[in-house]
């Protein structure tokens, strides 16, 4: 009797060993299945974080602000809590991080800092009246980030089909446009102009302070700017500095930098 009860109790032993080593094998996969889950989510969080780390800052008030990109040299900006007028942007001081423009439409299209606006009217309708009539207009105004590196981007491949490498193709469009994240036109604070006659520009390079702007690149401040001659673009930068950047003959870096 006692050999016929371990003869029968064989085959339960041999059942429930199988049924541990089953219930430990599907075990097993679980562990493995949520480690591969966990590890993929964790590569898709780290991924997100990455892409909110340098996407753009866009909000109402836009803003834009990415990695300085081509011919700029430095760490990125701190966040920025000076005087938002004298905000110093060029190839080695991008536009700050926490940088934000509230910004309004002008006749055109073209959208500044609202700040500018007043003062940009003013100046406009006085440059009419001592101008034949002639009422200058603003080719560009605020750019975001998108905007200026298509910009950047045209230039440099209208230098690659020049026949210049990719080195020399970025160098000179460097001379002529600023690099993405280097640009004054992302602040709002700065206007391309435009006028029938080369006289506009004249006035404007005499009496752009009286109303807050300056000539922003004048040709014989190009190794302190970092950018080429360019009578069209002005800056606003509030009366009292404005005049004083006039009278001294100075650039904002200069001034700034005083």
């Amino acid at each position: 009797m006692r050999k016929m009860d371990r003869y029968e109790s064989a085959p339960n032993k041999k059942h429930g060993f199988s049924v541990f080593l089953a219930v430990t094998a599907l075990l097993f996969s679980g562990f493995i299945g949520v480690l591969i889950y966990a590890a993929s989510d964790l590569e898709r969080l780290a991924s997100q974080q990455a892409g909110f780390q340098t996407a753009p800052v866009v909000t109402t008030q836009e803003s834009s602000r990415e990695d300085a990109g081509p011919g700029s040299d430095s760490s990125p900006a701190a966040p920025w809590e000076g005087e938002w007028n004298l905000l110093l942007v060029n190839r080695w001081n991008p536009v700050p991080e926490n940088y934000t423009v509230d910004l309004a439409e002008l006749p055109g299209g073209e959208k500044v800092d609202q700040r500018i606006c007043q003062p940009l009217e003013e100046m406009f309708q006085a440059a009419q009246e001592a101008n034949w009539g002639e009422l200058p207009t603003v080719l560009s105004g605020y750019r975001t980030q998108e905007e200026q590196e298509k910009l950047f981007r045209e230039e440099v491949e209208s230098n690659l089909a020049e026949g210049l490498s990719q080195e020399e193709a970025e160098a000179e469009a460097l001379r002529w446009v600023a690099a993405p994240g280097t640009s004054e036109h992302q602040l709002g604070l700065a206007v391309d102009v435009s006028g029938a006659t080369y006289d506009v520009f004249l006035w404007l390079q005499e009496h752009s302070w009286e109303y807050g702007f300056i000539w922003r690149y004048p040709g014989d401040k190009t190794d302190l700017t970092g950018t080429a001659e360019e009578v069209w673009h002005y800056r606003y930068v509030g009366k009292e500095a404005a005049r004083e950047i006039y009278e001294q003959g100075l650039c904002l870096e200069e001034y700034v930098e005083k």
